[in-house]
């Protein structure tokens, strides 16, 4: 189902000029603080919940048995760089409005095949500090049910279970707290305070560098790919060497030795492969793992042909070594210093690496 996705669309709200303007509305949305009637007019009503294949943090919940609390949707995937900037606000509000009438609903619908194992789920759940309750849904029955079409999306249901508001994509957190507080005193809770929610973001979490983002989500397997530089281009489902270009131009990305290149994911036949991209951004993630049969692929990173140094991100040292030990999202890169267009390099050291998407902030 995931592969069927518009990728364009997905993540289409990960842009600077959005939280710009977000940030200009929020300034004005709060000047003016019409009521919530007023200002969130009913968009629908809350979908069935019960096409999640398990819960977690909680036993089923119901759109029936919801009535009455106002709550927050969340619909994510746990490699999306775009859904985990917002999971500190998400985790935030949570917390705050917990005996206040806010239930927080995480609904994890999956994008990448490894992404439905329940059990990859739970390890995420449980790394990302995540508390409230997760509604399973790796058939996409809610989804579906909802509509919704990108990750990160929020949906702000009302006490009588109208959805009243919605967000997309990273950005606008005063104006989606402000609403959730709107909703909060129109069923007549209250007790809570009005200011702004405490939120700590650290590593992958930290909001990315949008004044100096020129890269954007650079997909690797066949079905999505675009500007692979190695001579040849690709070959699909059939391993091959593949070298790099004299060059590569910004936003390209090249192989050298033998890969495979799938439908959602390239793996690396022999060691010592390695992935060359030209980026223009702060920080630069990779979607990978080990493949199948193999507990963990050890990497080394290179920024402009050297080891990162101060420019490591959280998963590598500042040598730029890194193992991979699951299949998940890896901060390669965090550059301190100013951005400008750069060449990273990932040398895999062992075989059977299996390599989905990079990522920017």
């Amino acid at each position: 189902m995931s592969a069927d996705l518009n990728q364009s669309r997905r993540r289409f709200l990960g842009v600077a000029a959005i939280t710009v303007a977000a940030t200009q509305f929020n300034m004005l949305a709060r000047a003016k603080s019409p009521s919530a009637a007023t200002q969130f007019p009913v968009e629908g009503d809350l979908p069935s919940l019960k096409g999640a294949t398990e819960w977690l943090n909680s036993q089923p919940l119901t759109a029936a048995g919801l009535r009455g609390q106002v709550v927050l949707v969340d619909f994510w995937t746990y490699t999306c760089i775009n859904w985990r900037r917002t999971l500190p606000f998400v985790r935030a509000w949570a917390e705050k409005y917990e005996g206040h009438g806010l239930v927080v609903i995480g609904v994890h619908t999956p994008e990448f095949t490894f992404e439905h194992n329940a059990d990859n789920v739970r390890w995420a759940v449980k790394d990302m500090r995540i508390n409230y309750p997760i509604a399973v849904d790796s058939k996409y029955a809610i989804w579906q049910a909802f509509n919704n079409e990108y990750w990160p999306a929020l949906y702000f249901v009302d006490a009588k279970g109208s959805i009243r508001h919605h967000q997309f994509g990273e950005g606008d957190y005063d104006r989606s707290e402000w609403v959730i507080q709107q909703l909060l005193a129109e069923a007549g809770f209250a007790g809570f305070d009005h200011g702004r929610a405490s939120v700590e973001a650290t590593g992958l979490e930290v909001a990315a560098d949008w004044a100096n983002l020129k890269s954007s989500e650079s997909y690797l397997g066949y079905a999505h790919t675009e500007n692979l530089a190695s001579p040849g281009g690709a070959s699909h489902d059939k391993p091959r060497p593949y070298t790099f270009p004299a060059r590569l131009k910004l936003n390209h990305w090249a192989l050298e030795g033998n890969w495979t290149i799938g439908k959602e994911a390239i793996v690396l036949n022999t060691p010592r492969g390695r992935i060359a991209y030209e980026c223009h951004a702060r920080d630069l993630h990779l979607v990978m793992g080990p493949g199948r049969g193999q507990n963990a692929v050890r990497f080394r990173v290179l920024l402009e042909g050297r080891p990162p140094g101060e420019a490591h991100g959280t998963d590598v040292d500042e040598d730029g070594n890194g193992v991979a030990t699951q299949a998940r999202l890896y901060q390669l890169i965090r550059q301190r210093e100013t951005i400008a267009d750069r060449q990273v390099e990932i040398e895999f050291l062992d075989s059977n690496a299996e390599v989905f998407d990079f990522t920017f902030g």
